[in-house]
């Protein structure tokens, strides 16, 4: 990361890439552990964790839009403040209670916590960067790749001692960055609202030339998905080890820290930032080829001790697959983040990046239900190929939509300068 581009951002934008940092170290240290406490310790089933799990995610993702509205109204510094306060609640209650509703009650707060201020940190973060928005953006997933691998290393370090501890140091951690945010974190002022709620929601969704780009970019998610479900049983597939999960997730973490900023600069220079986000979504998708000629080709390894150079051969594809899909999440992200709100509205960026986040989220859960469902159908089979052809299939679509959108002069601010003052106009 470029140390000298960190301190160009202003001190408000840098506060929100440590926060970031912080929120990341303190998610990843307790979430990736907590089935497996649940199933150990508690003795709970299988079925009911899901559901936990599944809860957590809905009151997350459900809640998006409410989130990203009420940082358009009520101002991002609050939304962030509360969602961080709500972190250090949640995280608490699972380092207290064992039992079904005290732990429900906690992945609800946590979800909903996370829904509230995801979508205000983008919006202030996009109000701070000014004309340098994609620039920020990859700054900020620098942090935020750091903290999700500083976070499991934490929290496997923690579990030696015990998961409640974990609990505990992680509500430690949301409230030293709850009270940072109440001290140092500037208010923004309000951007003008013209209509009611339903008003903005209706504005949002009428808006056809930012439905589509949504719909592009919801490939984004769909695949993003894949780095926490099918590479890694891909790579324990094939070596047989489950420390093979570890190198994908290190893999992507050394790529998505030591290259992101260099990506968004050397894309800035060549491409526009619609054109950006097409061949993102494509490099994604593309990214798959190598485990789609491979997965057919190669059989789960026999029982005992485990043949290290075997083990390394068989796991290359999926490494060389998780290193592109890196430097492609690395091209699309930034420039979508900087092409929202212009698509949409800076008046109301934090309802569009909620709408945004909602959709990819159900398109994300689609997206995995149906590539679980082709792995499951395959097995070890001759067709094993037919989940990974889905993913490039996905990315393929995505890059290709947001290329239609770009050629047809929709992704510039001009055109969306037009568009915003058009709707305007028929709104009066």
């Amino acid at each position: 990361m470029s140390a000298t581009g960190f301190r160009q951002l202003a001190p408000a934008a840098r506060l929100l890439m440590i926060n970031q940092f912080g929120i990341n170290v303190g998610f990843y240290m307790l979430l990736p552990f907590l089935a497996s406490y649940m199933s150990a310790d508690l003795g709970y089933g299988a079925a009911v964790i899901g559901l936990l799990l599944g809860v957590r995610n809905l009151s997350q993702q459900g809640m998006y839009l409410v989130g990203g509205t009420a940082a358009d109204r009520l101002g991002c510094r609050p939304m962030i403040i509360t969602g961080c306060a709500m972190r250090v609640v949640s995280f608490g209650l699972f380092g207290v209670f064992t039992s079904l509703p005290g732990l429900f009650a906690a992945a609800v707060l946590t979800g909903l916590a996370g829904a509230l201020f995801n979508p205000a940190v983008r919006t202030y973060l996009m109000h701070e960067a000014g004309e340098r928005r994609a620039e920020a953006f990859a700054v900020f997933n620098v942090f935020a790749h750091a903290g999700t691998l500083v976070g499991p290393l934490l929290g496997a370090a923690l579990l030696a001692v015990d998961f409640r501890m974990i609990a505990w140091v992680a509500c430690i951690a949301f409230a030293v960055l709850t009270t940072a945010q109440i001290i140092v974190l500037p208010r923004q002022k309000l951007q003008p609202q013209q209509d009611n709620v339903l008003g903005s929601w209706r504005e949002v969704v009428t808006n056809l030339r930012f439905l589509a780009f949504t719909l592009a970019l919801s490939a984004y998610f769909g695949l993003y998905n894949q780095l926490y479900l099918l590479l890694p049983l891909e790579a324990q597939r094939v070596s047989g080890l489950t420390e093979s999960i570890a190198a994908v997730f290190v893999v992507s973490t050394v790529v998505g820290v030591g290259a992101q900023v260099r990506i968004t600069q050397w894309c800035r220079r060549r491409w526009s930032p619609g054109r950006s986000v097409s061949i993102g979504l494509m490099c994604m998708g593309v990214s798959f080829v190598p485990v789609l000629v491979s997965s057919p080709l190669l059989a789960a390894p026999d029982p005992g001790a485990p043949d290290w150079t075997r083990t390394a051969l068989v796991c290359l594809p999926v490494l060389l697959t998780t290193v592109l899909f890196t430097i492609g999440m690395a091209i699309t992200n930034p420039f979508a983040m900087e092409l929202l709100p212009e698509v949409g509205s800076e008046r109301l960026a934090g309802t569009y990046y909620g709408f945004y986040y909602l959709v990819s989220s159900l398109v994300a859960a689609g997206v995995s239900w149906l590539v679980g469902a082709l792995l499951d159908l395959t097995g070890d089979a001759p067709l094993r190929w037919a989940p990974w052809l889905a993913l490039l299939s996905v990315g393929l679509l995505g890059g290709i939509g947001a290329a239609e959108l770009e050629r047809r002069g929709l992704l510039n601010r001009e055109s969306t300068s037009d568009s915003a003052t058009t709707g305007k106009e028929a709104r009066q």
